[in-house]
């Protein structure tokens, strides 16, 4: 069976060659190749060795998920549908903006934590992706887009924020994470890399050693009693213990503060009490907001916060001195937007998929509006 070079960083890629006799500037050639030219015809890598283009033919593969479906919003926004094998599929955003190209990369087939708002969450959870899969979606991703005239690639960030936990799946993540880091890759910067994570709080001091990029966090309540509801790893790691990383995380982070992401959910999350409960929660953590409008999805259960009651809970926190920002909605004709990224997942978790809006109401302790 060839091995799939896309699942190598430049250690394992160095480490690879090395048991095939060769040295490590082979590997440095032929990463530049594949990631930075987004070549996978090892016959075109034209300064490598002809009996080493040989030797790869037969012995080694760049085996990149393959493309179901590519769709187009009328925002600009372009939704990737990646087959990840045995009726698995992630999908992939890329979001232009003027000063920018992010691309929003899944890190699992489907999610184990349940978040209650979350479309992907409401599939259940297969597996973990392979590197080869995560990066495979940011190799596939520049090549469909290609590059700007002058010669740049158009996507210039890369945010783990699709399908999954990134955190969850640490040991294929962070040779994903390196390759994107790497100049001989594809060359990003540290305050462009950014894994999000709903609060598994050891692996997010693991990821300030191994690999720290810019952080964000699912924070989406500000107490523990409802958080427990919206976002059940919290029980686990309730909030303290959160806080208390997010300020160990800092000493390593390449960007001087964490981002909170913090979805509006109508009558639930986004009273004048919530917005204060929140200063008080990250008085000592250094620290951005980004406000999230719900985007709605089939018995989902939650409605969005008002344009006016978004804009008095920003203005809150604002105003005592907290960068923060509300989200655009980008991508929700075709589904792409924040927390509607649902692929295709078969469920191995072997529980209850789907919670009726009365009964997730109850379990709140909050009639919504």
């Amino acid at each position: 069976m060839r091995v799939n070079l896309l699942d190598f960083d430049a250690e394992g890629l160095t480490a690879w060659f090395a048991q095939q006799g060769e040295k490590p500037f082979r590997a440095r050639q032929v990463l530049r190749w594949i990631h930075q030219r987004g070549e996978g015809d090892f016959a075109a890598m034209t300064d490598v060795a002809k009996l080493l283009r040989e030797k790869l033919v037969a012995a080694a593969a760049v085996s990149p998920p393959p493309t179901l479906s590519d769709r187009l919003s009328d925002d600009g926004t372009r939704k990737f549908l990646f087959d990840v094998g045995n009726g698995n599929a992630v999908e992939t955003v890329f979001i232009p903006e003027d000063d920018r190209g992010t691309l929003c990369v899944s890190s699992q087939a489907g999610c184990a934590l349940e978040c209650a708002f979350c479309s992907t969450g409401r599939q259940g959870f297969n597996r973990n992706l392979t590197t080869a899969e995560i990066i495979g979606q940011l190799w596939q991703a520049n090549r469909a887009l290609g590059v700007e005239p002058g010669g740049e690639r158009i996507i210039s960030n890369v945010v783990l924020m699709g399908m999954g936990e990134p955190l969850a799946n640490f040991d294929n993540l962070i040779p994903a994470l390196r390759l994107m880091l790497d100049d001989n890759a594809y060359g990003l910067s540290r305050r462009r890399v950014t894994v999000s994570t709903s609060g598994i709080v050891p692996a997010m001091d693991r990821l300030a050693e191994a690999c720290p990029v810019a952080l964000a966090v699912s924070l989406h309540a500000p107490t523990d009693g409802l958080r427990d509801k919206l976002v059940p790893i919290n029980r686990k790691y309730p909030l303290a213990e959160l806080m208390a990383a997010c300020q160990r995380y800092l000493v390593h982070a390449p960007r001087d503060f964490i981002t909170f992401e913090y979805v509006m959910l109508d009558g639930v999350n986004d009273s004048d009490a919530d917005a204060r409960a929140l200063l008080h929660l990250v008085r000592d953590v250094p620290c951005k907001f980004n406000l999230i409008p719900f985007n709605p999805f089939p018995d989902s259960g939650f409605r969005r916060s008002p344009a006016d009651r978004v804009r008095r809970f920003a203005s809150i926190l604002a105003d005592h001195g907290i960068v923060t920002t509300t989200r655009k909605t980008r991508g929700d004709d075709i589904d792409a937007a924040c927390g509607q990224l649902a692929g295709k997942v078969k469920d191995k978790s072997r529980r209850v998929i789907g919670v009726s809006p009365g009964s997730l109401r109850a379990s709140i302790g909050l009639e919504l509006r």
